[in-house]
């Protein structure tokens, strides 16, 4: 069964928007989406990202585009958790299965969903192949991720933190200090956006 989703994102901390268009099945998550950002300049970006079993990256492809012109980022990972970047290898991040979009809110998904964590206790640490807006850097990131309630996971990275929360499918409602879901067609947080502020 696929569960398909088309989801808005107020991102405060860019002072933009994200849109994406979400497909969730057995496993596995395709998205694309649209963003648009002021912070630290104005850009646009598009991307399209395809998971493997377990919710593992497969590919992101980005384009982004700034005063000072288009660039785009071709992300793979292979199946023996190998990344490139534009065909050059990133050795840092062997291992790492998820790749995470500056300021997307939708790229926290994959990780709470491969340990249902937005369900039930737990908690997992994790690599990641950070990818920097809008210059588009790829970068290795420490991340972990805790339960603490039904649909409440803490995010800390380094000294950062926030408690995120989640839907029933996973997908993020709110993320205090960085986002915040719309209610579709009304440009209003969603009754269940109202998450907790960052403590």
């Amino acid at each position: 069964m696929t569960t398909s989703r088309v989801l808005t994102w107020q991102v405060t901390e860019s002072g933009g928007y994200e849109t994406a268009w979400i497909e969730l099945e057995a496993g596995a998550l395709r998205a694309r989406g649209r963003v648009v950002g002021t912070r630290p300049e104005p850009y646009w970006i598009t991307y399209e990202l395809r998971t493997g079993d377990g919710f593992g990256t497969g590919s992101l492809m980005v384009s982004a585009e700034t005063a000072d012109g288009t660039r785009g980022l071709d992300l793979l990972r292979d199946p023996g958790g190998h990344w490139t970047a534009d065909g050059e290898p990133l050795p840092g991040l062997d291992g790492a299965l998820d790749c995470d979009l500056g300021l997307s809110p939708l790229t926290n998904t994959m990780p709470v969903l491969r340990h249902g964590l937005h369900e039930r206790a737990g908690s997992q640490e994790f690599l990641m192949a950070w990818v920097r807006v809008p210059d588009l850097a790829v970068l290795p990131s420490r991340q972990t991720y805790t339960h603490l309630a039904p649909g409440l996971v803490r995010f800390t990275s380094g000294s950062y933190r926030s408690d995120l929360s989640f839907d029933a499918d996973g997908l993020v409602t709110a993320y205090p200090g960085m986002a915040r879901r719309l209610e579709r067609g009304t440009g209003e947080a969603a009754p269940d956006d109202q998450g907790p502020s960052a403590g």
